[in-house]
């Protein structure tokens, strides 16, 4: 019984690694944005790429899933939104492909004062049908350095994968107000005991210039 027990939770750890690679991985390839043939152009053509920078609140919640720990952090966001396929359908669901590399400082305030510091790449989609009011839609991940001593979380290099919504709203013709809500998932992919994840949402605002 032991043994199955065991060998049941390996194959679990061995999944949510997998599935944490497989994300970090796809993130990689959306940030390269396009076929090979035209792969040149797009990443040579920044005219219309933006820049941000956000804040905001994250917090762990016990019981979400696997998750014991609720961890608190203050964090702040410097972001590349690089621009790759203008002009997709009509209607309600217009809009533009985009990917999005993040530079991530989340400082952590409790249970431990300390930092965490990751590098994110993000797929994106934002929907133009209303000039005033831009939702989007992301998701992705990649690594996580760890300084805090968060009980449960055995290393400091971990992973991450994330999801969540946004809106923009242009106040002229070159800046806007972001507004953010995110799923936001940190695991070491079972790569050392214990792994006890850390299942979060973050709400962030910022500006785009």
């Amino acid at each position: 019984m032991e043994s199955s027990v065991a060998f049941e939770t390996q194959g679990q750890r061995g999944r949510v690694g997998r599935g944490a690679l497989f994300c970090v991985c796809i993130s990689a390839l959306f940030y390269c944005g396009a076929p090979a043939a035209s792969l040149a152009g797009v990443l040579l053509d920044t005219s219309n790429d933006t820049y941000a920078v956000l804040t905001g609140y994250g917090q762990s919640f016990p019981g979400w899933g696997q998750t014991t720990q609720r961890v608190e952090t203050i964090d702040l966001v410097l972001r590349h939104n690089h621009h790759v396929i203008e002009d997709i359908g009509s209607g309600w669901y217009r809009g533009f492909y985009s990917t999005i590399m993040e530079l991530p400082v989340h400082i952590v305030t409790s249970p431990d004062t300390s930092t965490m510091l990751a590098l994110n790449f993000l797929a994106t989609y934002t929907f133009t049908a209303n000039s005033d009011w831009q939702p989007y839609i992301f998701g992705g991940g990649g690594p996580v350095y760890s300084f805090a001593d968060i009980p449960g979380m055995s290393t400091h290099w971990n992973g991450n994968y994330q999801g969540g919504i946004g809106l923009e709203h242009p106040i002229s013709d070159s800046r806007g107000l972001l507004f953010e809500l995110r799923f936001h998932h940190i695991s070491n992919a079972g790569l050392d005991e214990p792994n006890e994840p850390l299942n979060s949402v973050k709400v962030l605002m910022g500006l785009s210039f």
